[in-house]
Order: structure tokens, then C-alpha cells, then sequence
């Protein structure tokens, strides 16, 4: 099935394109935006203008790969000037739901390692609070059902999405049903609880830049 909002994510990842340079080391988030993002880095000839590029995922990775991208490792590296990812919900305050792919954590680690974070969403990921979107926690799997139960005292009815493992080897919980009015203090309080590796929230570390995709063109926040 076709997606129908690829149009406007195609227009978010081209106006990221923007805020390259010639021999940067690029950070490289997941998901279907940043797909076309490394489509683009090929059909654009922009690919060739990098030093190489740090993966939030193995998929992603993956394609870099097949793009001609060299991949590094980011222990190696002082940081990164620059990194572009998408998300499932952001805000005009710049606030982010991501993990809908599942890489949340190495998400969370590039973003941090970034002097520049520059998200690129569609238009339909733009919202004025965050948790219509089923909040992803990443979990130490034998602490599974305990964090459950915290998450649920929090006001929350996490779902375990079976079948998933992510790129670390955990398992991740999906926090349906919160009304997220204080996205930094629900981003600590998530993330004190023994057994959770990250959260899905990007709220304390939030984009430096927006770039949304939509009909009439791409507005940047």
C-alpha cells in the first residue's frame, strides 16, 4: 500500500539536504522520512559529498551502506555537527515522540552526540500534545512486566509489542493512554525506572530545527 503522505515527507527530507556540508560526518536517524532522506543523499549526488555517516539502526545502516556511504563508529569520533531523523508526534516547542521503528535508544545517543538535530516530519506528525501516538519504552527484558506496572501507575496502559527485538537485544512497551502536559519531567520519571533503557520521549534533548512537509511546501520551525 502506497503511503500518502511520502509526498510531503520527500519535501522534509529535501529541504534537509540544505543543511549539509562538503565532508561532513552525518548522523542518520529511522524510519520512512529519513528512507527517503538516503534516497535523496544518492539521487542528489550528495552521498559523495560526505565523510562517512553514524546509524541509528541497523536498517538504516543498511542502506547507507548500499548508498555508498561509509559507516563509523561513533565511540571514534569528538561528536557530530549535524543529525536528521524523523518522529511519530512533535510539537512547535520542538518536543518529540520517536521509537515508532523501534531505535529509540541509539536514536536518543546520536541525537545527544549532535551539535545540531534537525527533525523532518509530515505535516500529519505535527501536534499540539504529545501522546496520541502510543509512547515506546525500551526495556531490560526481564523487567518487563515490573516496568508495566510502573508505567501503568504513571497513568498509562503499556502494551508489549511482541515479536520485536530491537537492535540492542531488549523489548519494548507502548504506553497508550497518556496525556503528556510535562514531557521532561514524564521523560525522567520514565527513565528512573530500573529496567528501562530509554524512552521514546525527546523532550530534554529536543530538535534544534523542524522541517515540516506539507502541501503548500515546507515550513521550518
Amino acid at each position: 500500500m502506497s503511503d500518502p503522505a511520502l509526498p510531503n515527507k520527500q519535501r522534509a527530507a529535501r529541504a534537509a539536504l540544505a543543511w549539509l556540508r562538503d565532508d561532513m560526518i552525518l548522523g542518520v536517524g529511522t524510519g520512512s522520512t529519513v528512507n527517503a532522506l538516503i534516497e535523496l543523499l544518492v539521487s542528489e549526488g550528495a552521498a559523495r559529498r560526505l565523510r562517512g555517516a553514524v546509524a541509528s539502526s541497523e536498517a538504516s545502516a543498511a542502506r547507507l551502506r548500499d548508498a555508498g556511504v561509509a559507516l563509523l563508529d561513533l565511540n571514534e569520533l569528538d561528536g557530530l555537527a549535524l543529525y536528521v531523523d524523523g518522529a511519530d508526534e512533535a510539537t512547535r516547542g520542538r518536543q518529540l515522540i520517536k521509537g515508532g521503528g523501534g531505535a529509540l535508544t541509539r536514536e536518543k545517543i546520536v541525537a545527544a552526540a549532535a551539535q545540531r538535530f534537525v527533525c523532518i516530519i509530515d505535516e500529519g506528525k505535527l501536534v499540539d500534545q504529545l501522546g496520541r501516538f502510543p509512547l515506546p519504552v525500551e526495556v531490560i527484558p526481564m523487567a518487563r512486566a515490573y516496568v508495566a506496572r510502573r508505567l501503568t501507575a504513571l497513568g498509562g496502559h503499556p502494551v508489549w509489542r511482541t515479536g520485536v527485538t530491537t537492535d540492542n537485544g531488549n523489548q519494548i512497551l507502548d504506553v497508550h493512554g497518556l496525556a503528556i502536559t510535562d514531557a521532561v519531567s514524564l521523560e525522567t520519571a520514565v527513565n528512573q525506572i530500573a529496567g528501562v533503557v530509554s524512552v521514546g520521549l525527546f523532550a530534554a534533548r529536543p530538535a534544534d530545527v523542524l522541517l515540516v512537509g506539507g502541501a503548500r511546501g515546507v515550513e521550518t520551525i
